[in-house]
């Protein structure tokens, strides 16, 4: 079983993101912690495989939390998604450069956080076969970051992503809900939604809450140009 930390300030979304660690298969929850000092003392007493870090904590930035966990590694070694509404591009940077696995924007769709548990239950799995490698197996191991990002999960096609971008290019400027979109493209919504936090994902659209009178925000989709 892979072992997972839940890193998380707000309780009920390390709440949310434990109930989907639990229920991916191979995975298991072994602790969760609200603050950076509870991060760094779990890694040294529960010894998890990966952990799910978000940036913004109450006492410390995640990123600190990442640099003390690569100054531990001898030691304590761990894997790192993080997941974090934190869009900057110094703050991308500075985790890349700590050798986070991936990282998932907030807000997003739980089958993103699953299909990033299934790409780190793959990789885990090649490195684990290996004994001997030629370059062909390094190549495959060392996949960049961005390939990583790029790869669509299980049950997104070419297809229905270009169908569905063709529909964010010709939407008006304030884009497209999800619900505008299955009626675009005559997919469902739901099928619709994975898609389009597909493409957030990879950069090739962003989201962007749109408050109204009352209720919750409504998710408006729009194309970025490249």
């Amino acid at each position: 079983m892979i072992q997972v930390l839940v890193v998380d300030d707000d309780f009920m979304v390390a709440r949310l993101h434990s109930s989907v660690v639990s229920q991916q298969p191979g995975f298991e929850v072994v602790g969760a912690a609200r603050t950076g000092t509870e991060a760094l003392a779990a890694v040294r007493t529960l010894r998890p495989d990966l952990v799910l870090l978000d940036i913004y904590l109450p006492d410390m930035s995640g990123l600190e939390v990442l640099r003390r966990f690569r100054e531990s590694s001898a030691d304590y070694p761990v894997d790192v998604i993080v997941i974090s509404a934190a869009r900057d591009l110094d703050t991308l940077r500075t985790a890349l450069r700590g050798g986070v696995f991936q990282y998932l924007v907030k807000p997003f769709e739980i089958e993103s956080l699953r299909a990033r548990l299934e790409d780190y239950a793959t990789h885990r799995a090649e490195l684990h076969r290996l004994t001997e490698v030629d370059q062909k197996e390094v190549d495959r191991v060392f996949r960049t970051q961005s390939g990583r990002i790029a790869a669509a999960p299980k049950g997104i096609s070419p297809e229905t992503t270009d169908l569905v971008l063709r529909a964010l290019g010709e939407a008006p400027a304030d884009g497209l809900s999800a619900g505008d979109c299955a009626e675009v493209t005559g997919l469902s919504r739901s099928s619709t939604r994975r898609y389009l936090e597909h493409l957030v994902t990879v950069g090739r659209a962003e989201m962007r809450p749109r408050y109204g009178v009352a209720g919750r925000p409504e998710r408006r989709y729009r194309l970025l140009t490249r």
